[in-house]
């Protein structure tokens, strides 16, 4: 998952970054609504955690110019209004949740999971694909009930493919969604990190489908 956390105040901006990207989440930081309008434009990401107390304008009218301009990414707000009608204007504009100033990290962790998991069309917390399972509250993989030991960049790539499944990916998709854009790994590294995940699942278990990506598949 990769997000992009609009937050001026630079402390907290920080602290909620440090706390997701331990969890596994790439995220980029923003702290006004102009900076955030260029990423969202010239970069990808799976959610945006906005918050509505900008310096450059209030968030909704942000998120209101985003939607307007068929920009779909799953929106978290996240602010220290707690207001009805604060919270009517956040959805109103285009929200897809809410959270009120203070809260705890895990539950922004879990919310983003499942608005990720829900833009993808999956409902539920286990991602599953034959005999492949992905737990995307832990992130931990089994495979026929066994537990697979993943690296950080493994997880983050079998998890991308089981949310896309059984659509193809490309590899720029995946540099997109998987990896940092200061470290953006060329397509070699791409190759050798799937070819590192079929010896732990089996060769039949991502397909390289020519010129188009790779492919999760119910092969093991």
């Amino acid at each position: 998952m990769k997000i992009l956390l609009v937050e001026d105040d630079i402390a907290l901006s920080d602290a909620l970054a440090a706390s997701l990207k331990q969890a596994g989440v790439l995220v980029e930081q923003s702290f006004d609504g102009r900076s955030a309008d260029y990423l969202i434009d010239t970069e990808t990401y799976d959610a945006v955690v906005l918050d509505l107390g900008l310096p450059d304008g209030d968030g909704t009218r942000w998120l209101g110019e985003w939607r307007g301009r068929g920009i779909e990414l799953p929106v978290l707000v996240l602010t220290a209004r707690d207001r009805w009608s604060d919270k009517a204007a956040g959805f109103s504009a285009g929200a897809d949740d809410y959270v009120t100033k203070p809260f705890e990290t895990g539950e922004i962790l879990f919310r983003l999971r499942a608005l990720v998991r829900r833009s993808h069309g999956h409902a539920h917390p286990v991602l599953r694909l034959g005999e492949l399972s992905l737990d995307t509250h832990t992130g931990s993989l089994t495979l026929t009930g066994r537990p697979i030991a993943l690296s950080a960049q493994e997880q983050r790539l079998i998890s991308y493919l089981l949310h896309a499944a059984p659509r193809i990916v490309s590899r720029s998709e995946l540099s997109e969604h998987v990896y940092d854009r200061d470290q953006a790994p060329d397509s070699n590294v791409i190759y050798v990190q799937i070819s590192r995940l079929r010896r732990k699942l089996g060769h039949g278990c991502i397909e390289t489908v020519r010129g188009q990506g790779y492919r999760l598949t119910e092969g093991g």
